[in-house]
């Protein structure tokens, strides 16, 4: 069974083994009366068993809704609030002086040399310091004034170009209220993608900060010739003499202060109303220049709707961890939900997060720690490197304490796909693990790519918590599906959110059918208020991906492939993109491949390949520095990292741990890649090669190992 796959082994003398799954079975019988009666987890596992979601009509291709909105999709979240300043204003009266927005003071920034020879800063931060809802929200209004202003003008574009911070929350609520159209890009963007979106969309100011503006705005500030305000968010930068004439650099206190004192007589009629567009998302894309999302106050408020209905008693007890990038539509969302439920945001990064964040100095506390949140919003990279990094603690201790935890990891796996919960278990062996990200996390929600079966499952297990897979694109506001946090099974979606509806369409060329037996499957169709308004000057790509029905609803043809199951959850099996037919005739699906390979202790990342052209499938492969340096000293091979990643040897040996776990996967022989590159250098979103959400750019990746391509094609294998 999949379970059985997803256990860990262990080296336990089978006497032993037996005495103890006897002691096991009589504590679960002695614990199941009481736990029967008190527990609240009996509604759980019959809510599990419930159907989600139904075909509204019993026509193959007939569109799916939750079992919550079969007969009206919900589009608002209170009751006359149909625009994204009303929410806020909705919000800021019944929460008043409750903290909303968190950051950590900075107490002391040092240098620390590596062996290397390499510096890297390291940060010791303080507590966390809140402002209210009243104060984000003056705050805002002042903002808003200011921009008025220094010229900004209503339903007219300004770019924001920053970090996750609350000082973006801050001018994304001042622009909602002022019905500026917000351009978002992300800032690991490079400067190109960058130059382009400035330009397509023609702004005068942008709001950054000081660091992104010397890092990355600096050299590409005389490419953009309408360009006349700079704001930074974190003070005065310092002043450097090569910027064009005619570019005034301001602080966002100073523009705060101008809209504090400018007469607001006229403001009323710059009120947005629904259809109005919120913001102009520019999503890094995993093909081409990236594409402008025209995202309306409606469609953002339908989605957020959609996604808080998924969410259990959510509220004022709250604390959400915000560090994903805000210019992604999942941590925009996310974070909005929260604003408009009376949760507090604490901000935070990557390199901050954790006790062991490659900022925090050693022996200081990183962010989770100080906050401990309660909900955190995931990408699967993100969870991948837990899981990696917990395993490998785990493979260090020593024999008795390894084989405990993976008993009690067994033990739990079983409880949990039963149903049952594990108090024992939580707060003898995993409650150390469950500190990592505080120790108070309720709901882990997971979005921007697939998440393994083992990763989901060892989250569940370790941290505590249900892992809310989600599915949504920037295209349709970030709603889609997202599980129940009762429903525990792994590798599905969830059913559709009470904000939209979905469809399957027939895809002849990939062989899939909403006719098909046992499950429907086809290309997912999302329809609802969610669905945005197209693409930013780009009709003909908006006609392409959108379409309109006869009852005037939108639809997203989103390129994904799904299937549903009989309770109405989702399930996501292929991509219309990454299928290949090889040169006899079989179809291999990439993204199966690299779902099947990338949790490898060995492999870091990975990248599928095929051609037309030929029979087989080859792959590029970014291994694990510590596993394949001790996979080399095993098999006798000295060299340099370079060395050892080029020698045609250590390919060799990492297929033939690549080709086991195809066959453990089951996958078909012609799936399996025949031949691999290892990559000594990682894949990270600066060097182009994978978008912002680490999802990999095969257009990018194909073109900067060509040469291997042409060399892996170039033989025969026998």
């Amino acid at each position: 069974s999949k379970a059985a796959r997803m256990k860990l082994k262990h080296n336990i003398n089978p006497v032993l083994l037996q005495f103890i799954n006897f002691i096991v079975l009589v504590y679960s019988f002695v614990t199941y009366i009481p736990w029967y009666i008190f527990s609240g987890s009996r509604q759980a596992i019959a809510k599990a068993k419930q159907v989600k979601a139904k075909p509204v009509n019993n026509k193959p291709g007939g569109a799916y809704r939750s079992v919550n909105s079969l007969h009206c999709l919900a589009s608002v979240l209170y009751p006359g609030c149909d625009t994204l300043d009303k929410v806020f204003k909705y919000a800021k009266t019944k929460f008043k002086d409750k903290k909303l927005l968190g950051t950590r003071e900075i107490l002391k920034e040092e240098d620390e040399i590596q062996p290397s020879g390499k510096v890297f800063k390291k940060v010791i931060l303080g507590k966390y310091t809140w402002l209210s809802y009243e104060d984000v929200y003056i705050k805002a209004v002042n903002f808003g004034n200011g921009l008025a202003v220094l010229g900004q003008r209503p339903k007219t574009n300004i770019a924001i170009f920053c970090e996750t911070r609350a000082e973006w929350m801050i001018a994304a609520q001042a622009c909602f209220m002022c019905n500026y159209q917000l351009v978002t890009l992300y800032a690991t963007l490079g400067g190109p993608a960058i130059v382009h979106g400035l330009n397509e969309t023609e702004v005068t100011t942008i709001i950054t900060s000081k660091e992104l503006m010397q890092t990355k705005l600096k050299e590409i500030i005389s490419q953009v010739p309408l360009l006349r305000h700079i704001i930074t968010v974190d003070g005065k930068p310092t002043t450097w003499a090569e910027f064009p004439k005619g570019v005034i650099v301001h602080t966002m206190a100073s523009v705060q202060a101008m809209g504090a004192k400018a007469d607001t007589g006229n403001k009323q009629q710059a009120r947005p109303v629904p259809s109005d567009i919120a913001v102009i998302m520019y999503t890094s894309g995993s093909t081409g220049v990236p594409k402008g999302v025209m995202i309306s106050h409606c469609n953002i408020i339908a989605g957020i709707t959609g996604m808080a209905e998924r969410i259990p008693n959510l509220g004022e007890k709250d604390i959400y961890i915000g560090y994903l990038p805000l210019a992604h539509v999942l941590e925009l969302s996310a974070e909005l939900v929260c604003l408009s439920h009376g949760c507090r945001i604490g901000y935070s990064s990557p390199q901050t997060l954790a006790d062991q964040s490659s900022k925090i100095k050693k022996g200081s506390k990183g962010d989770v720690t100080t906050l401990k949140p309660t909900l955190m919003a995931a990408v699967p990279e993100i969870m991948d490197r837990i899981y990696k990094n917990v395993m490998n603690k785990v493979n260090e201790m020593t024999s008795f304490q390894r084989n405990l935890f993976i008993l009690a990891y067994n033990y739990k796996m079983e409880q949990i796909s039963k149903g049952y919960t594990t108090p024992l278990c939580d707060s003898l062996i995993f409650r150390k693990v469950r500190m990592l990200l505080g120790g108070k996390i309720r709901i882990l929600l997971c979005g921007g790519a697939p998440l393994s079966a083992a990763t989901q499952r060892f989250m569940n297990i370790c941290f505590c918590c249900p892992v809310g897979q989600g599915y949504g694109l920037t295209e349709s506001a970030g709603a889609g599906t997202i599980m129940e946090v009762w429903d525990y099974t792994t590798g599905r979606v969830g059913a559709p959110l009470v904000c939209c509806e979905i469809k399957l369409l027939n895809w002849e060329e990939g062989g899939y059918y909403n006719t098909d037996k046992p499950y429907p499957r086809g290309e997912i169709l999302i329809g609802g208020q969610n669905v945005t308004v197209g693409y930013y000057k780009n009709e003909v790509r908006t006609k392409k991906d959108f379409t309109v029905d006869e009852n005037g609803q939108r639809w997203l043809h989103t390129g994904d492939i799904g299937e549903f199951h009989q309770d109405g959850c989702l399930k996501i099996i292929d991509r219309k993109k990454d299928l290949v037919k090889l040169q006899a005739g079989e179809y291999v699906s990439l993204g199966k491949i690299e779902a099947a390979l990338k949790n490898l202790p060995l492999v870091d990342n990975i990248c599928a390949y095929a051609s037309s052209f030929h029979s087989y499938v080859i792959g590029f492969v970014v291994p694990n520095q510590k596993e394949l340096i001790e996979l080399a000293r095993k098999k006798g091979f000295k060299g340099t990292w370079e060395e050892i990643c080029n020698s045609p040897e250590m390919e060799k040996e990492v297929l033939k741990v690549l080709a086991e776990a195809a066959m453990a996967a089951n996958l078909e022989k012609f799936e399996i890649p025949v031949k691999i590159r290892l990559s000594p250098d990682p894949w990270t979103p600066e060097t182009g090669l994978v978008t912002d959400a680490f999802k990999l750019k095969r257009k990018e990746l194909t073109a900067y190992y060509q040469m291997d391509i042409d060399r892996m094609y170039g033989k025969n294998v026998k």
